[in-house]
């Protein structure tokens, strides 16, 4: 538990790094602070939790990163603040997204790669992490906005088995692909947080013994080639693990998995044009012109292809469920590349978007760079279900990229 004479300390460090770091919209008062510490036990023991602000929170203004919400205050709970709480876990504050979860750069700068993005949309929950300020935080993945900003900030980032852990209350993009993801500074950490939040249905993360896993490593990706920073990660990773003695199987990727990336587009867009309607038609002078074009192209998105897609999706879940013989989990990187200079752009979910649509656990491991030094993460993914299986893969990676 956070001891009481470190608590208003830490929040002091939040508040004054803040200023620079710009990964929060809200901190907790300090007198609040105190009084909820006193009531936690669990688990988290009064660990120090960020969360995203798409989740509501009668405590906290919840702009969901949009003018539009400036100053609301919502008279409900996301349904995962109180699992944080009865877990034991401190809420200090809200933390940055890019506006409706979509792909307007926000202000947060990136603690690890000075001068770059820290990715989207839930850059101030990866930011907070890395920077030391808390050591858990919570945010969503629709495409890659848990995996990506975790490589892009050098720290672990674990989207679930879709709808293991809820959204009710979450300010929606996708309903079938909206999923809540979670952050820490490695592996073990992310891991123990899983379990804390998991109600028991994530359990036994242990580093597998080398010889009882097999890395399934795919030849080529159907969304492009490697960049460099990418081969650089996935080669560190290859001799590490099999220094280690962990098998690596190089494989073809099943087409199922490119069909899911394709079929991702219609989805999201059918989905996401009806969730931000009311934006849309009331209010849509003040929505960014990158979500406001992305929604009206959505629009476009009809009825027959939205089925189409979701035929698709539905068929390469049911195939991804029987999984890869001989392959325990899939090793890939967690970003087309190193985090992108500048904060012109939250960088790309390629890596990521076809797991999220087949619902399965994704984790992304720090310990790798790129060509110019920065964080470049590698992605290990697991079948939908195996969760702690994904989770236990990623502990021997991490250790043997530290090797």
């Amino acid at each position: 538990m956070t001891p009481s004479n470190d608590l208003l300390p830490s929040l002091a460090r939040i508040r004054e790094a803040d200023v620079e770091l710009k990964a929060f919209t809200a901190v907790i008062a300090d007198d609040a602070a105190i009084a909820a510490t006193r009531k936690l036990a669990g688990p988290l023991a009064g660990r120090l939790v960020g969360v995203k602000d798409i989740f509501d929170s009668p405590d906290f203004v919840s702009s969901y990163g949009s003018p539009i919400y400036a100053g609301y205050r919502p008279a409900t709970e996301a349904a995962m603040l109180g699992i944080i709480r009865s877990a034991g876990g401190l809420v200090v504050g809200k933390t940055v997204t890019t506006e409706f979860a979509f792909l307007q750069p926000a202000a947060t700068v990136n603690p690890a790669a000075p001068g770059c993005t820290p990715g989207g949309s839930s850059a101030g929950s990866a930011a907070a992490v890395a920077a030391g300020l808390i050591e858990y935080s919570v945010g969503s993945q629709t495409g890659g906005s848990t995996v990506r900003p975790a490589s892009y900030c050098g720290i672990a980032g674990f989207k679930p088995t879709f709808a293991l852990l809820p959204t009710a209350g979450v300010k929606c993009f996708s309903w079938s692909l909206d999923t809540v993801g979670l952050f820490a500074r490695t592996v073990g950490e992310v891991s123990e947080f899983a379990q804390a939040l998991s109600g028991g249905r994530i359990v036994g993360v242990a580093r597998p013994e080398a010889k009882d896993i097999v890395v399934g490593v795919p030849e080529s990706y159907p969304w492009g080639d490697l960049s460099a920073s990418a081969r650089l990660a996935m080669d560190r990773a290859v001799l590490a693990l099999e220094a280690a003695g962990v098998r690596v199987a190089r494989l073809a990727m099943p087409s199922w998995v490119g069909e899911a990336f394709k079929a991702h587009d219609a989805i999201q867009g059918w989905e996401a044009a009806r969730a931000l309607a009311v934006e849309y038609e009331q209010h849509g002078a003040r929505l960014s012109p990158l979500l406001r074009d992305y929604l009206q192209t959505a629009r476009e998105v009809g009825d027959e292809d939205y089925a189409s897609a979701q035929g698709i999706a539905h068929r390469s879940r049911q195939q991804c469920v029987e999984w890869i013989e001989g392959v325990d989990v899939l090793l890939t990187p967690s970003a087309p590349d190193e985090a992108p200079e500048g904060y012109g752009s939250t960088g790309a979910s390629t890596f990521n978007r076809a797991w999220t649509l087949l619902a399965t656990p994704t984790l992304g491991v720090p310990g790798a760079v790129g060509v110019n030094g920065r964080p470049m993460g590698l992605q290990v993914i697991a079948p939908a279900g195996e969760d702690a299986k994904c989770l236990s893969a990623g502990l021997l990676l991490e250790a043997a990229l530290r090797g």
